[in-house]
């Protein structure tokens, strides 16, 4: 579904400006940290990260968006390791300092109990997760994200989730999105950023 709806866009679906959370939250992104950004699409978030000098992987199961974003970090004259990779061919055992995961709320509850433990091991000790994602409420704006509030986050789910680790930051709120056609209008958002203890 995601290679065919990439491909039908025939150019940057979500745009080449990355997502407003990482933007809002530049501290948490330091050169020479090694970043992880997961189910990345056309590379906008990862790209932003090796900008900042951060030391960069990424993969997506779509191989025309990674295709897109092996491109854009070639004009932006940045280097990405880019995978084709579905989440569960991911090597889960490599570790980061940085974990980055927007917008990915294609798992259902049972499947985000996995996703959730999968970003968990990929967050070296003393790292960093910076989660962004929908709340409930954004089914009713229909601007982005699947259509399934089960899908959604609440703060108490992600609070839950990572009871054990450092919450730096933990807010839902809304406003207007404009990251290409892909995310677009007003939307009810949800970041966490959390510090696995070390």
């Amino acid at each position: 579904m995601w290679e065919d709806r990439y491909r039908s866009a025939g150019d940057y679906l979500f745009g080449i400006a990355p997502a407003g959370f990482l933007t809002d939250n530049p501290g948490w992104m330091q050169p020479g940290q090694r970043a992880l950004c997961v189910a990345d699409g056309e590379g906008r978030n990862s790209v932003h990260l090796a900008e900042r000098g951060l030391e960069v992987s990424a993969f997506d199961m779509a191989p025309t968006a990674v295709e897109r974003g092996r491109a854009l970090a070639a004009a932006k004259g940045v280097v990405v390791d880019y995978d084709v990779s579905d989440w569960a061919g991911w090597d889960w055992s490599q570790t980061y300092d940085l974990v980055v995961a927007i917008f990915i709320q294609f798992a259902d509850p049972a499947a985000r109990v996995g996703q959730f433990a999968d970003l968990r091991r990929a967050v070296a000790p003393g790292g960093v997760l910076m989660l962004h994602g929908y709340t409930p409420e954004q089914v009713d704006y229909g601007t982005g994200g699947p259509g399934n509030r089960a899908h959604m986050y609440t703060a108490d789910l992600l609070r839950e989730a990572f009871a054990d680790w450092q919450v730096e930051r933990l807010a839902a709120y809304e406003r207007d999105v404009q990251e290409g056609r892909g995310h677009s209008g007003r939307s009810a958002l949800i970041d966490l950023i959390a510090r696995k203890p070390a």
